[in-house]
């Protein structure tokens, strides 16, 4: 018996994975009018067609980045979806410019792809993986819940 692609999680870790497996409606994952505010420089707004509206900054949506680089690299340190990297302590901490994007495009029908400015692209933010990581009050509270 082969033991391939058996992974050990916490409880916790799988009632959250489970939850996620929900679908969702189509109106909930389909964007009515989406903004990205990219001269702005403060994030991306999304009016979903069942009435409800998501924002994120690019800072948040950066750390939250989708791609398996990025996620794996939460799951090692213990990180939850939007949440920064710890910077290295020391007496001469480097400049490092905030996230912003370079460029952004639609991905299909279902996705937007961001070119950030450290250089990253290779995330794909589904709308129902945006729709999921609302960061509304009554979001955050059911996702807790």
């Amino acid at each position: 018996m082969s033991h391939e692609g058996i992974r050990i999680v916490s409880q916790e870790t799988a009632r959250r994975e489970q939850a996620g497996d929900r679908r969702l409606p189509l109106d909930a994952v389909t964007p009515a009018k989406v903004r990205v505010k990219k001269t702005e420089g403060t994030g991306v707004e999304i009016d979903w067609r069942d009435g409800h509206q998501s924002q994120w900054n690019f800072v948040w949506l950066r750390n939250a980045c989708p791609c398996a680089t990025c996620h794996e690299e939460r799951e090692k340190d213990g990180r939850e979806a939007g949440v920064a990297k710890p910077k290295p302590g020391g007496l001469l901490v480097m400049y490092q410019a905030p996230p912003r994007p370079n460029g952004v495009s639609k991905v299909g029908n279902y996705a937007l792809r961001f070119q950030w400015n450290d250089g990253h692209e290779s995330g794909i933010y589904s709308w129902d993986y945006l729709r999921r990581m609302c960061l509304c009050d009554g979001c955050l509270a059911a996702r807790e819940a």
